[in-house]
């Protein structure tokens, strides 16, 4: 029996078993959970507050309340900053929340203790609980910026790799991207100067409805494409999906400007969402994009890198680039790259797919939606794409785009939707490989937040 962390390429069989509930319950509906990229903590929007929970004790960290008036519906981590270098990462955690109420909050835990205090775990106590001992916890997070710009309700927020760019999108048909220009790596000696300050750089308002998402392409291998620097592109992407039934995707230009690059096409209703592939490529080629929604599909994109005689065509300024220098701003934005949809996944649900989460360790896909089915994915090889698959609960179907279902989970949170789905390292006493072995975490209109493992053959 191999876990998910060892996938094998020709997997057939795959049980999905849940896990003790993050405790407690909350008992009222809850978004999405994001989990930090190096602590074992996931923090859980729901109502007006995040819930950080811990994913070694499965229990209640802290909690961030009393910054927002409406619903928290969406959250970030700021990335740690030391790059390959540990001992240089910031001190400092901080969370980033958007909300119904139009503003996102930045939130810092307390910068007057230790690096070993952010990792230590609440353990909520059988009988009664020490309430003063939780109010100092919950009292440790601060909201120390308050970004306001937006005119309705904030739905999603996504920092980029390096936690230079904040985005935040809105039901207001806009894309926020903000630059974080505080000090970027504070010592441990001048921690008092990392200040929240933040500027605003860009505001993209070419979506013709609700902006449901933002997605930062990561920095992984492959991420800069061949051929961007002789167009003059910035090394970050960002992904946008929206209530127009496109996804957009931007890059700074030579001049600063974000630009609109490529308008993906297919979807037959909103576009509920877009994940980036995280686990490189062969070939250092670019990474893949996810899109899903109203439609109960689940596409995969990817990019159409010019022939190698195309990459260096054009010189700086001029020729045929039509990136340089000294080309008319408008001329530039009518440019784009070529994306095409390369595989449509097997259809599974009954009603709007709500969240997709791509593994960064395996590659498996698994969603989640408004019929509260839970279903896993495997990418197949060129020799299994007619062969049909049946396993478990997953209905009978040939491989689609080189994609087949391994399994599926009915009622994944009994008669209740599922908002939300995302891979994380498991920590807990029952993991047989702490901070290497993957599980799922799915977040429902129940309040709960239910972990889960996965088990392939």
């Amino acid at each position: 029996m191999a876990t998910e962390t060892s996938t094998p390429a020709t997997a057939t069989t795959a049980e999905i078993t849940p896990l003790p509930a993050f405790s407690p319950d909350l008992y009222q509906r809850a978004w999405a959970s994001i989990p930090h990229p190096t602590l074992p903590l996931i923090a859980t929007c729901h109502a007006h507050s995040v819930t950080i929970f811990s994913l070694s004790t499965l229990s209640k960290h802290s909690v961030l309340s009393g910054g927002h008036t409406r619903s928290v519906r969406t959250a970030a981590w700021q990335p740690p900053r030391g790059g390959k270098n540990p001992s240089k990462e910031t001190k400092r955690l901080r969370l980033v929340t958007g909300s119904f109420d139009t503003t996102a909050g930045v939130w810092t835990w307390d910068q007057g203790r230790r690096e070993e205090r952010l990792e230590r775990e609440v353990r909520l106590q059988s009988g009664q609980e020490d309430t003063k001992e939780e109010e100092e916890e919950e009292d440790e997070w601060e909201l120390t910026l308050v970004l306001e710009g937006h005119e309705n309700e904030v739905k999603s927020v996504s920092y980029s790799p390096s936690g230079q760019y904040l985005a935040t999108c809105s039901r207001d048909k806009s894309v926020w991207i903000w630059e974080d220009v505080g000090n970027p790596n504070p010592s441990e000696e001048d921690e008092e100067v990392d200040e929240d300050e933040w500027e605003t750089v860009a505001v993209l308002q070419e979506h013709d409805g609700d902006v449901k998402a933002v997605a930062w392409c990561p920095d992984v291998p492959g991420r800069k494409s061949k051929y961007a620097p002789a167009r003059r592109y910035g090394d970050d992407v960002l992904a946008s999906a929206s209530y127009d039934n496109t996804v957009r995707l931007w890059r700074e230009d030579g001049d600063g400007e974000w630009v609109c690059v490529a308008v993906l096409e297919g979807h037959e209703g909103t576009v509920w969402g877009v994940s980036w592939e995280q686990k490189p490529r062969e070939g250092d080629r670019f990474p893949r994009l996810l899109s899903w929604g109203a439609d109960e599909r689940i596409r995969v994109w990817s990019l159409k890198e010019p022939e190698e005689e195309e990459e260096h065509q054009g010189g700086e300024g001029g020729g045929n680039n039509p990136w340089g220098f000294g080309v008319p701003n408008t001329m530039r934005r009518s440019l784009k790259e070529e994306w095409e949809c390369t595989a449509v996944l097997p259809k599974v649900h009954k009603g709007d797919v709500y969240s997709v989460a791509w593994s960064n360790e395996t590659g498996l896909l698994a969603s989640v939606g408004s019929d509260g089915v839970l279903a896993l994915y495997q990418e197949t090889t060129k020799a299994e794409e007619d062969v049909e698959m049946t396993n478990g609960d997953a209905p009978t179907t040939p491989s689609a785009g080189g994609w087949k279902v391994l399994t599926t989970v009915k009622s994944a949170h009994g008669p209740y939707e599922i908002n939300h789905i995302t891979w994380c390292k498991r920590y807990d006493a029952g993991s047989e490989r702490k901070s290497e072995e993957e599980m799922l975490v799915t977040t429902g209109d129940d309040g709960v937040v239910k972990p889960w493992q996965v088990r392939i053959q």
